[in-house]
């Protein structure tokens, strides 16, 4: 018995049939150092091997700091001095999570210069690693939760809770503009967050979580600054443009010019989740309280099924068809929330249970999409296909 559920219509594949890349990087730091680099390491690369398998590898290194900070400082005390029952993360393990980190970010962004060097450009390539960016999202920043800490000169996982989705939110508005522009801007916030990351991670791996510990006038921490610095940078790179830059296609009549309900339709299902998830987590008794019993796998499960939303976000985007507005992974997020208010003894419980599915659905997912693409346009995910065959 297969398992396979053929999630894309004859309209997606139709759709992907006609898509044509498009995009636009403007910021100086990818343009004149980043992009040069890149050009210089993918011609070390043997054309031989997929771009796809760059990207997955690339992915693998994010996972890989994941598991290692989950495996040392799962509850986030690690880096908080007034918890001394948690031992700190070595500091070896910040370098290490800053190669890794490295590692992602180039493979990233060789991925699609490999492609153009081995003529094997094509839709599955872009899906596959815009949805695992959108993966990416999430772990990379829980990952950065461990260097401040959860307590003292940090903030609460209230409110990295927030801050997480401060993060979700730019990614998917990235894609929301493409979905109304046909065009994707590439965000300046992308290069500059990610070599932030392995400063960071550079600098505590030298001078250990200890530096981040201190305090400026107003009461300003470490930690409070890294937040305010997420928010600030979205209100002033990032939102704005987006709205900019969609005003402007319908001004110049250069993007898809749909009507007010059907521009903002992707935009439900992520106000959906968030309001629903938000509950949850506040409503949380006193008690239990999950998301200070166990903030990690809230952020996991969020993350997942955030990137889940944005993966059927983008299917549609580059398919020219109509977003989803209600998709099924949203049903064991409101089944949570209503059972909060009705047996709220079993939060922990399934929290754990929404956590699982959430993984197993957004996995099912992924690779029944992408098989079905490889069947339809007769290609390998992770081999360049040989033209005899």
């Amino acid at each position: 018995m297969k398992l396979e559920i053929k999630y894309l219509t004859e309209e997606h594949l139709t759709g992907f049939e006609n898509y044509k890349y498009s995009s636009l990087d403007t910021s100086p730091l990818s343009v004149y150092i980043m992009h040069p680099f890149w050009n210089r390491v993918v011609q070390y690369c043997p054309k031989w091997i997929a771009p796809n398998l760059l990207t997955f590898s690339g992915f693998l290194f994010t996972v890989l700091n994941f598991l290692i900070f989950a495996s040392y400082d799962y509850y986030f005390y690690a880096s908080s001095n007034d918890h001394p029952e948690y031992p700190p993360v070595p500091q070896w393990i910040f370098g290490l999570a800053a190669f890794n980190i490295f590692m992602a970010y180039t493979l990233d962004g060789i991925d699609g210069k490999q492609a153009r060097r081995t003529q094997t450009s094509g839709p599955l390539g872009e899906l596959f690693d815009h949805g695992l960016d959108s993966w990416t999202a999430m772990l990379i920043t829980v990952c950065m939760y461990s260097v401040f800490g959860r307590t003292d000169h940090s903030v609460s996982p209230l409110r990295m809770y927030f801050i997480l989705w401060n993060v979700f939110v730019n990614f998917y508005l990235s894609h929301w503009e493409k979905y109304n522009t046909g065009v994707l801007f590439l965000p300046w916030g992308y290069d500059a967050s990610m070599i932030a990351t392995i400063a960071v991670f550079i600098f505590t791996s030298i001078c250990g979580h200890n530096a981040w510990k201190f305090e400026l006038p107003g009461g300003l921490s470490a930690g409070i600054l890294f937040e305010l610095l997420l928010y600030i940078s979205a209100l002033i790179s990032n939102f704005p443009v987006v709205l900019w830059n969609i005003y402007k296609s319908y001004r110049d009549k250069t993007g898809k010019m749909r009507t007010l309900p059907e521009a903002l339709r992707p935009l439900v299902p992520l106000i959906l989740l968030f309001t629903i998830s938000t509950i949850w987590i506040v409503h949380s008794p006193t008690h239990i309280n999950i998301l200070e019993r166990d903030p990690r796998i809230i952020y996991f499960a969020m993350g997942t099924i955030f990137s889940n939303i944005c993966c059927r976000l983008i299917v549609s985007q580059m398919s020219n068809t109509r977003c989803e507005v209600l998709p099924w992974i949203l049903f064991p997020v409101i089944v949570a929330t209503i059972l909060s208010f009705i047996m709220p003894s079993l939060d922990l419980f399934v929290m754990y249970a929404v956590s699982i599915l959430a993984l197993v659905s957004h996995i099912h997912y992924g690779t029944c999409v992408v098989r079905q693409m490889c069947r339809h346009f007769r290609i390998c995910t992770f081999r360049i296909k040989d033209h005899s065959e």
